[in-house]
């Protein structure tokens, strides 16, 4: 079968199409024949800092959709030919995926294939960010880093679903501000100036939520804008600078939590909690109406140029691999 994978690390250059043995399903494992696989941030850092890579070479891609091929022992009621999406941790780039039963999702009715490959690992963050870690309360005000990217995408209907009074985002260029309002923002504000946008707006008080994934003085900046009593959710390091360390000088006058999240590690420790929150998640797509939008798909054996676009900043939404 064909699969993608990378030798070094790299730029996209370093992503190849390769023949390679098609898995088989070990206990509590499935095979799935992959019709879309999700492309994600995490994976440009694993390709270029080894995020996660324990081992070379490696194939890239945490979330995919398709029928599966093959099921092994005791994987409940999951049966070849059924549609399903799933979280893993790498190899979703590749004709056939090996998952653990324990991360894979029959997709909701009514949903395609192609929409099922966006639901895995995007929608389970934005609402684990929103409920769990942040714990949305009615009348809330929130702000999203990264609005237009796809957990940003969701987690502004998710806000806006959950009853936020205001729900404002931050983007890196006006380009991407109109997709951002088209999904439950109030106001879009841009990377360079959002702190004293924010405080503006909210006449100096701040907002009781923020989301944050791009990290280093960034995060502090967005620390700059939780008011009293709020709460700074961070899950992400996207501008690969050096964490900003918190101490109670940051904290402790405004009474403001800081907290942190991963999905990746969710799904390692604990996926039976991951299929919860997935489910809890899932049903705001078929009953709320939630949608992350497919802004551009690949084929597979163009998965550098997908990583080439994601890199660049300059998409919104989310993107897909066609296999």
């Amino acid at each position: 079968m064909r699969a993608i994978v990378f030798e070094e690390l790299g730029g996209p250059e370093v992503l190849k199409a390769v023949e390679v043995p098609e898995p088989e399903p070990g206990p509590g494992e499935v095979t799935i024949e992959v019709a879309y696989a999700g492309v994600n941030f995490a994976d440009i850092k694993a390709r270029a800092d080894g995020y996660r890579v324990e081992s070379l070479p490696f194939r890239p891609g945490l979330e995919v959709s398709g029928l599966i091929r093959a099921v092994g022992a005791d994987v409940g009621d999951f049966t070849p030919g059924q549609e399903v999406a799933a979280f893993i941790n790498g190899g979703g780039y590749a004709e056939v995926a090996l998952a653990p039963a324990s991360s894979v999702f029959a997709i909701p009715g009514g949903l395609s294939l192609r929409t099922g490959a966006t639901l895995p690992s995007v929608l389970p963050t934005a609402y684990a960010l929103l409920h769990e870690v942040a714990r949305l309360r009615e009348c809330d005000t929130v702000l999203v880093r990264g609005a237009a990217g796809g957990v940003g995408t969701v987690a502004g209907q998710l806000a806006r679903m959950g009853g936020a009074s205001a729900v404002y985002g931050v983007v890196s260029s006006l380009d991407k501000a109109e997709h951002a309002l088209k999904s439950g923002y109030d106001q879009v504000f841009l990377a360079d100036t959002f702190d004293l946008d924010v405080l503006r707006v909210t006449d100096g008080r701040g907002v009781d939520i923020a989301l944050d994934p791009v990290g280093g003085e960034s995060f502090r900046r967005t620390l700059s804008v939780v008011g009293r009593f709020g709460r700074l959710v961070s899950f992400g390091n996207s501008s690969v600078e050096e964490p900003w360390r918190i101490g109670p000088g940051d904290t402790y006058p405004l009474g403001v939590s800081v907290a942190g999240f991963s999905i990746l590690t969710l799904a390692a420790t604990d996926p039976q909690r991951l299929r919860e929150l997935a489910e809890r998640a899932f049903h705001t797509v078929t009953e709320g109406g939630v949608e992350l939008p497919v802004s551009a798909e690949f084929a597979l054996a163009d998965a550098a140029g997908a990583h080439r676009l994601l890199e660049s900043r300059t998409s919104t939404g989310k993107l897909l691999l066609r296999v």
